[in-house]
């Protein structure tokens, strides 16, 4: 998983609340067996209106996503981050989340930022206002700060620790690769063994 320490990048202002997993990645493209590949159909039934603001060519290669209330609520699908990712963003901005969506989150890379609405809508009214203003996120520092926009936001140490060291589970287990060899080496021959 890729480090997140500090981003800075401009915005896709999705003024909407509420927005479920299905809405995020619909159910019939949740067949493929690789992570990736799933963000040409992120927003895919809300895609299909011109002025949708995925559409917009002002917000092309925006890498932050900001969003209404309760995002991500709904099914507890990855599937929803994975498209989130491979569309290019690192981060969603919003009031709030459904929490399993943010657990996915930080478990994939994608640092949720969770921030008060009066906050939310002053990064929305700037991005629409103007589409090339960029948004800092300091992981470190965990701040947000854009033009008349400087706000802290909570994130407990450990999943602090994790995307700062880009660790997801599979990363953790294997900074233990040296200690689960050793134990597997005396585990009697008749039992079955870890392989690589």
């Amino acid at each position: 998983m890729e480090k997140f320490t500090v981003h800075t990048g401009r915005a896709l202002p999705l003024d909407r609340s509420d927005v479920d997993t299905d809405q995020i990645i619909p159910a019939q493209y949740l067949k493929r067996v690789e992570r990736t590949g799933y963000g040409q159909f992120l927003f895919d039934e809300w895609r299909k209106d011109p002025a949708f603001v995925l559409n917009d060519s002002r917000f092309d290669g925006a890498s932050i996503l900001i969003a209404g209330p309760n995002f991500g609520s709904g099914s507890s699908r990855e599937h929803a981050v994975w498209a989130i990712e491979d569309a290019g963003f690192r981060a969603v901005i919003a009031p709030s989340f459904a929490d399993i969506f943010r657990n996915n989150c930080t478990k994939i890379g994608v640092l949720p930022v969770e921030l008060e609405l009066e906050a939310v809508r002053a990064l929305l009214d700037a991005v629409l206002d103007d589409p090339s203003t960029e948004i800092t996120i300091d992981l470190h520092d965990r701040r947000v700060t854009a033009p008349d926009v400087q706000e802290s936001f909570e994130i407990d140490d450990y999943t602090r620790w994790r995307l700062t060291e880009g660790l997801d589970d599979i990363g953790l287990t294997m900074q233990s690769a040296d200690t689960i060899t050793a134990f597997e080496a005396t585990r009697p021959g008749w039992l079955p063994a870890a392989t690589s």
